[in-house]
This record gives structure tokens, C-alpha cells and sequence, in this order.
């Protein structure tokens, strides 16, 4: 073994799924999946605004090395989002101006770093989605190892290639591609149920009786 693997990506969450998912907030999705499943609050949107929405085409690769992420950006297809675990590592920059032209330029969807990037006045001031742990204008090595389309782990959050990758300013989640379209249908309930409550707020009749309930089984003592 080298260190070096470069697989296929056979298999992407199915493209309407992932239009579905754009609309709707990350956080209600994070909701219905028990709230068990996050990239953590190091990766962070770069980016002026926008949504992040795709399927993940995996990088593997060494702390502050982006031979790998280089040999991604021209393997994978429009709409893919590039998706790389470098051990949330922030010494090296992996990605800048120059490689999310690359990326804009064959029509990927964002990067997501586990790992910094620089030139961030550039990045910042468009729309092509960019999460990362971190910032520096240390520049990277490009002699790896690495790995393309294998499982990486995320902060605990496991990417296995062809998952869906959502980002907004909340943060990052993976869906895992065979669980896509149940968390789309349970994930829209609770949007309606959401669009309910907010008219119960606005009209002053929101039902809060569960709070004082709650505290009661607790064993608090609430005032009457």
C-alpha cells in the first residue's frame, strides 16, 4: 500500500431528492434525524450566502495536502459537492481563489473542508458554497497520500460517497442516501407543523401548557 486510492463514485443521491432538500432548513432535517448527526460547529459557510446541496464526492488526504482534492475537482460531475477530511487540521490552507474558479468553472456544487482555506475576501464575497474548520495563508503540499470516494468522518459525522451534503448558515449535515427520501417526508411534516406554530404565535394562542407539565414531573415547584 502507497497511501494512494482512486475509486469511482458508482452511486449519487437521486437529483430530484436533492432539489427538494435545498428548501428546506437544515436544522428541522437535524430534527428528524434525532438530532444525533452534525459536522460540528467547526465548519463553518465562507461564502457571501446561499445553500449548499449535493452529493458527497469524498476526499481522504494527508493534514495540509490538496494533491487529492486537485485530482477531485476533475473527476467529479456537475453538482457533486467535494467533500474533504483532512483531520480538521488548519496549519495549511487546502483550497483558495484559485481552485473554487476550478470548481465553479465545471459547475461543482461547494466544497466542504475539514481543514482551512485562504483567501477568504474572494471567497467570502460570492456565492459558491465554501465550509471550512479554519483560515490561513499557509499554502499546501501537493505530494499526498490520499484517498478519492472512500467513508470519511466529519467531527463524528460519517460521509460515505454519493450521501447528500446540505449546508446553510447553521452548518453541515449528511443525509445517508438510502434513509433521503423517508427524512424528505418526515422532514416537510415538520415544516407544516413549524408553519402552524408560527401562526399560533402570531395570533396569541400558542398552547405552552406543556412547559409548566414538564417542570411539574420534574418535581420543580411552580408558583401558581
Amino acid at each position: 500500500m502507497n497511501g494512494f486510492q482512486i475509486c469511482a463514485l458508482t452511486r449519487r443521491v437521486d437529483s430530484l431528492i436533492v432539489e427538494a432538500f435545498r428548501a428546506l432548513p437544515v436544522a428541522n432535517v437535524s430534527d428528524c434525524m434525532s438530532r444525533m448527526t452534525a459536522g460540528g460547529a467547526s465548519l463553518r459557510p465562507y461564502h457571501a450566502k446561499g445553500v449548499l446541496a449535493g452529493p458527497a464526492f469524498t476526499v481522504k488526504t494527508r493534514p495540509g495536502d490538496n494533491l487529492m482534492i486537485h485530482k477531485a475537482l476533475h473527476m467529479a460531475k456537475p453538482g457533486d459537492v467535494i467533500v474533504v477530511d483532512a483531520g480538521g487540521d488548519v496549519t495549511n490552507a487546502l483550497i483558495g481563489e484559485l481552485m473554487v474558479a476550478t470548481a465553479v468553472k465545471n459547475g461543482i456544487a461547494g466544497f466542504v473542508m475539514n481543514g482551512a482555506i485562504r483567501d477568504v475576501d474572494a471567497i467570502g464575497a460570492g456565492t459558491f458554497p465554501v465550509y471550512a474548520a479554519g483560515v490561513t495563508h499557509r499554502g499546501p503540499y501537493k505530494d499526498g497520500p490520499g484517498s478519492i470516494n472512500v467513508s470519511v468522518s466529519l467531527n463524528g459525522m460519517v460521509i460515505n460517497p454519493g450521501d447528500l451534503i446540505l449546508g446553510d448558515a447553521d452548518g453541515l449535515l449528511c443525509v445517508p442516501i438510502d434513509e433521503a427520501q423517508a427524512l424528505l417526508e418526515a422532514t416537510r411534516r415538520k415544516q407544516d407543523a413549524e408553519k402552524v406554530t408560527i401562526r399560533e404565535i402570531e395570533e396569541g394562542t400558542l398552547d405552552t401548557k406543556w412547559i409548566d407539565a414538564t417542570l411539574t414531573r420534574l418535581g420543580v415547584e411552580v408558583p401558581a
